[in-house]
């Protein structure tokens, strides 16, 4: 599988597996959904250029290539918590889809005369482990996770089609709180995934980047497939997020989540891997396995996607601030490569003032909401 390819297939993956911790109720807001678009052009646009703009730069993988781009940048090293911050948000990630979805084999399990009898959390520990175990695959469990968690939702949302009901409602600054959320975690800015996957990074730690910078690769040809694709998948979720699953249904979505976690992993314990090369993959991959298990047994889903949140926004800010404030200006010029000066300068002013400020005030939002 090619890692354009690749990347397409997580922007699909993102929406099914995490608007329905966000979308609001009644799902049909049709004031919030118009917000949600206009976060997805103003917020997760421009942070998903500067994250595949630092990929084209460093031409490694994020836990390498985020030592050479503060170097080039004469900047302190604490920017280089960017990686941790991917590795501890895809851990998040892949615990509270486990978390949840551990419940709903136990009810479907139920319903179906099957009855397991063990508690919630000793079958999403089980869940980690198979998936721990599973992420040694590599990225091959993102193309089975995505077929699965896609067949899930058409076969619980086909039923229901007719029932979803557009309205308007007041907006409020909490609403734009969800909105911003959504679109961060939508589009998946922050946790390093679309970097890792992109197809100018090389796994080989000695790999130069001055030849591959020869080659003035287009990052909107990169960005713009990742960004419809999440807007397109992300409009047909708002359908899927409010049906319910059937007993049937619900394990087809677990095993969907389990092969989504798996690769969720997978990534977190190769930046792990690269970072402490000593350790190796095989240590790397124990290390995220007691992480993931720590997340499931302490914390709830709700604490899960109150920590979801936070992560997402604070490495969508460190991206935000690195990216448009720290990395030279000739440098992440040529790395976009837009074809005007123009359209790199209202780039720079949004990454600069724009997506922070409106990533502010939807912290505030989720305050004062």
């Amino acid at each position: 599988m090619q890692n354009r390819f690749a990347s397409l297939f997580i922007a699909a993956l993102l929406p099914l597996l995490l608007f329905r911790w966000f979308v609001p109720s009644p799902a049909g807001q049709l004031d919030f959904w118009l917000m949600w678009l206009v976060a997805m052009v103003v917020v997760g646009l421009p942070l998903l250029y500067a994250e595949i703009g630092l990929a084209h730069r460093s031409q490694k993988t994020p836990a390498q290539g985020i030592q050479e781009l503060t170097r080039q940048a004469d900047t302190t090293p604490i920017w280089r918590s960017f990686v941790w911050l991917t590795v501890l948000l895809s851990l998040v990630v892949a615990a509270l889809s486990i978390n949840a979805v551990s419940n709903n084999v136990l009810e479907a399990t139920a319903q179906m005369g099957m009855s397991l009898d063990i508690p919630g959390y000793a079958l999403a520990v089980g869940m980690v482990v198979i998936a721990g175990l599973l992420s040694l695959l590599g990225a091959t469990t993102l193309v089975a996770s995505l077929a699965l968690i896609a067949i899930a939702f058409v076969m619980a949302a086909l039923p229901n089609l007719s029932s979803l009901a557009l309205i308007m409602t007041e907006s409020s600054l909490g609403e734009w709180a969800r909105a911003v959320t959504l679109a961060l975690v939508s589009v998946g800015v922050g946790t390093g995934l679309y970097w890792f996957n992109n197809p100018l990074v090389s796994r080989d730690p000695n790999h130069s980047a001055e030849a591959g910078r020869n080659t003035r690769e287009i990052a909107t040809k990169t960005v713009l497939p990742i960004w419809l694709t999440q807007l397109v998948i992300g409009s047909v979720a708002l359908i899927f997020s409010s049906t319910s699953f059937a007993p049937v249904t619900a394990l087809v979505y677990a095993l969907g989540v389990l092969a989504a976690g798996a690769f969720f992993m997978h990534y977190a314990s190769s930046q792990i891997a690269t970072r402490f090369g000593r350790f190796g993959l095989g240590i790397a991959t124990v290390i995220s396995i007691v992480l993931t298990i720590l997340l499931v047994v302490i914390a709830t889903p709700k604490v899960l996607t109150i920590l979801l949140v936070a992560l997402s926004v604070l490495s969508a800010l460190v991206l935000a601030i690195f990216s448009g404030w720290l990395m030279k200006i000739s440098h992440m010029r040529k790395s976009l490569n837009f074809k005007s000066e123009g359209i790199y300068n209202l780039w720079r002013v949004a990454i600069r003032i724009l997506v922070p400020a409106l990533i502010i005030a939807a912290v505030v939002g989720w305050f004062v909401s």
